[in-house]
């Protein structure tokens, strides 16, 4: 995995993700991890459940989750820069970043 060099987002298949907001104090930063993986493993019961509103409310636990965090929802930068969560990296300002990155990987 690597990150942009603003720190905002990280790469994975050539998708932008944004990073969790680096403001947030550990104790915080903690609390809302372990929110996230709570709701995640919610998620995992209600898909074995298959009970469909256990399933909406467990997402929305997630989604709420990743809002705290700042990985989704207002971005936690205050440059008036926008967002790119979730978009290809080749689609971006990153991508010449990026490419160059993927150059200097040893083969």
């Amino acid at each position: 995995m690597i990150s942009t060099p603003d720190g905002r987002y990280f790469v994975v298949k050539g998708q932008l993700w944004r990073c969790t907001n680096p403001a947030l104090d550990e104790d915080t930063r903690q609390r809302l991890v372990n929110a996230l993986m709570d709701a995640r493993r919610a998620v995992k019961a209600a898909k074995a459940s298959g009970d469909p509103h256990q399933l909406r409310v467990a997402r929305h636990q997630v989604h709420g989750a990743k809002v705290d965090l700042g990985e989704r929802g207002p971005v936690w930068w205050n440059d008036g820069s926008p967002d790119f969560n979730r978009c290809q990296v080749a689609n971006t300002p990153y991508a010449q970043w990026f490419e160059k990155h993927l150059d200097m990987k040893p083969q």
